[in-house]
Formats: structure tokens, sequence, C-alpha cells
């Protein structure tokens, strides 16, 4: 008995101990970069030099854009061009994507986004901010630090902690997550018109999560809509989807 409850103990800090060395590997999957046909600009910050694709250039108001961990952000620059062409958008590749440099972590992400947010303020009257999934955090965190005009939220979460925590329950999140994300905590600083999309069938981050970053908002700031027989990486390809935002952005 005594032997099972050490062969159980080691175990558990085996896999306690490769989770936390290995965490960002299952955040964070470094998309390649890919031929397209729009501008790119890039942003010079932390010695990273961090490639941003500029859709509708020269407007008077400006969208940036953050993306999922995953995502090849260009594959979606048909629509913005498209469906929001009173807006400049600009859409992020986080270090290590695409062709910028560097190693995506957080604080990296966040440092890179509050600069690039910065530098296009002063080409445009407005700025509002885009996230999708993991771009949501990076998101929440630049409307908590800085004055924006509309914020948009597409499948998004309390916090990456919450959610880890619901796939690893066994093991102390708070304790071993080193790049957290707690969109949540930063709800009180945040005083844009927000809204969020929920996909109804969304497996990869649980419904959950969603909902308790709605209702830690003020109801009258919130819009949020969840469409329906939609999944995580599908619901930008509905109607529903393209018009809902075309509202709330024009």
């Amino acid at each position: 008995m005594i032997n099972i409850l050490i062969i159980a103990v080691l175990l558990y800090v085996v896999i306690g101990t490769y989770l936390y060395i290995n965490q960002r590997s299952f955040l964070y999957f470094p998309s390649e970069a890919v031929e397209h046909v729009y501008e790119r600009k890039v942003f010079q910050n932390d010695g990273e030099s961090i490639s941003v694709i500029v859709v509708n250039p020269g407007k008077d108001k400006a969208l940036l854009y953050f993306g999922g961990n995953g995502e090849i952000v260009a594959s979606g620059a048909d629509v913005f061009e498209r469906e929001l062409s009173e807006y400049t958008t600009y859409m992020v590749d986080y270090r290590g994507y695409g062709q910028s440099s560097g190693e995506p972590t957080q604080r990296g992400i966040f440092s890179d986004a509050l600069h690039i947010f910065d530098e296009i303020s002063k080409e445009h009257a407005l700025v509002s901010l885009f996230g999708r999934s993991l771009g949501t955090g990076v998101a929440s965190f630049i409307a908590s630090h800085r004055t924006v005009d509309k914020l948009a939220l597409i499948t998004p979460f309390d916090s990456i902690q919450s959610v880890a925590q619901g796939r690893f329950p066994l093991y102390p999140m708070s304790i071993l997550s080193k790049d957290k994300y707690d969109s949540i905590g930063r709800v009180p600083d945040i005083k844009a018109e927000t809204i969020v999309l929920i996909a109804s069938d969304d497996t990869v981050v649980p419904l959950k999560h969603a909902r308790r970053l709605v209702e830690a908002f003020p109801p009258s700031q919130v819009k949020a809509v969840t469409i329906n027989a939609t999944e995580h990486n599908n619901i930008a390809y509905t109607v529903e989807y393209t018009e809902v935002l075309r509202e709330f952005f024009r």
C-alpha cells in the first residue's frame, strides 16, 4: 500500500512538472508566414520585430485585431476589407508567428500590443479592438490600460488559468500557470462599449468561461450574442456573425 502511494505521488509530481515546463507548447501554436496582397507594417519593440497586416489603409478610424493561438491572421483579412471598409484594420502576428520574431509569452505579447496601439493611435482619431479566442485576452488587457472606442470579443474566456484548471483539476493552476490572461480581472478597468460573441457548441473554451466574463461587465456596457450551431473554430463563417459585427462597428 505504501509503495502504491509513493508511486502515485511520484506520478503526480512528474505530470505536474511536465505541465509546468511544457505549458506554452499547449497554449501557443505559431503559424507560418504566408503570401498575401495586403500592406505589411513592422513595429520594433523590446528588440523584436512584430509584423502587422494593414487592411484598408488611410481611414480615420482604426481596428486593432488579435487572433487565436494558431491563427493565420491573413486568412481573415478579406472579411475586414469587405465588411468594415471604413476602418483601417491592423492584424497582428504575435511574437514567433508569421514574420514576427521572438517567442510568444504573455508578457511579450502584452508589451507589443500596447506599443502597437500607442503607435497607431497617433494616426487615427479612434481605435477599436477586436480579439478572437486567445486574442480576447490581449484585447481585454489593452482596453483596461488605454481608452478605446469599441471592444469586440469572440469566443472569449474568463482567464486561461480558469480554463486550464478545468482541464487539469488535480493541479493548482494558480501556481503552475505562467501566462494567465486574466480577462475577468481586468473588466473593472474596461470602459469601452463591448460585444461578446459566443459559439453555442464551443468545446475548446467551455461556455461557462465566456458567460462568467460577460456577467462581470455592467449590463449596460456589454451585449452578448450566442450564435447557434457553431463551434469555436467556425463561428466566423456564419452570416449572423458578420451581420452582428457590422452593426456593432457601424
